[in-house]
């Protein structure tokens, strides 16, 4: 079977989307059953973590231990990665050893590199650029909740970030609407994002954008590696909370959801995360069932 890679969300067709979907809703309801299931028994996934993380490593590594493989984890600054070894060469030689590789870096060059001269699969496990395997989760948990979001609308509000880009792969795979809300100086340029730009549209106010939304959603103002710019993101961001008004403005059955880690008071309101519409936590746990989905497909086909 020809290498498959995840590297952004639009490196899968919709009909491989659906696949995925139907896929998660099976390994989830198996692990609430508590029922053993081992297709990738003598299976290695090998994680290179150059920027830090909690809900990536933990649903990753207990994802292909509950898939009866095991899981390594490489730190670049631990590694010869951190030390100048070329990543072309480092691909090379970690792919010989293992089945699976999922890397969490700074720019997106570095994963295609690496996915280039690699002989097994690769997934982004983030990248300034994208997170695709955070939007499967969140997908997954709005079809769960509410059902198709074919035809739905996804106010985004705050960063113009990887979050964001990725919604918009999203919305053009699987036919939604992105309203995206930012500062103008930290708007998006869908021109980077590989997409025709025909299911977005921007708003100079977040209220605008939340108005009738099926899925409002954010992501903090200061991503990993723009620490320096945090005092200006606090002060160009100030009007872009999540708040209950915005949430009231949505549709009634609206839905709020954030990637986490969450700054309450900043980004988002406490009692938005905290309310009746949040599902921040499913979220979450659903990055664990979408990615098991996702190692099994990439490397066992379609079932």
């Amino acid at each position: 079977m020809p290498i498959k890679h995840f590297l952004q969300f639009n490196d899968i067709s919709k009909d491989e989307f659906e696949y995925l979907m139907q896929s998660s809703r099976d390994v989830k309801a198996r692990f609430k059953r508590y029922e053993p299931y081992y297709p990738l028994q003598d299976r290695t996934l090998v994680m290179i973590f150059e920027k830090a993380s909690t809900r990536t490593r933990l649903s990753f590594e207990a994802g292909m231990h509950q898939l009866g493989g095991s899981a390594i984890y490489l730190n670049t600054k631990d590694s010869q990665l951190g030390r100048g070894e070329p990543v072309e060469d480092a691909a090379q030689v970690i792919s010989r050893m293992c089945d699976i590789v999922m890397i969490r870096t700074y720019e997106q060059e570095i994963i295609e590199r690496f996915a280039a001269n690699s002989r097994v699969p690769v997934i982004n496990g983030l990248t300034n650029e994208y997170h695709p395997c955070q939007i499967l989760a969140d997908i997954f948990t709005f079809i769960e909740h509410r059902g198709s979001i074919q035809g739905k609308t996804v106010a985004w509000v705050g960063d113009g970030n990887n979050m964001c880009a990725t919604w918009l792969q999203a919305a053009e795979l699987l036919d939604f609407k992105v309203n995206i809300s930012t500062p103008s100086d930290y708007n998006i340029d869908p021109a980077k994002t590989n997409i025709k730009g025909t299911h977005h549209e921007w708003f100079e106010d977040p209220m605008d954008a939340c108005k009738g939304a099926n899925l409002v959603t954010t992501d903090v103002w200061t991503s990993m590696g723009f620490e320096n710019e945090n005092k200006a993101r606090r002060r160009a961001f100030a009007d872009f909370q999540v708040d209950t008004e915005m949430m009231d403005v949505a549709n009634p059955e609206a839905l709020f959801m954030h990637c986490l880690p969450a700054h309450r008071g900043e980004e988002v309101a406490a009692e938005v995360i905290d309310g009746p519409k949040s599902v921040v936590w499913d979220e979450a746990e659903n990055r664990l069932h979408t990615q098991k989905a996702l190692m099994e497909f990439l490397l066992l086909g379609r079932k």
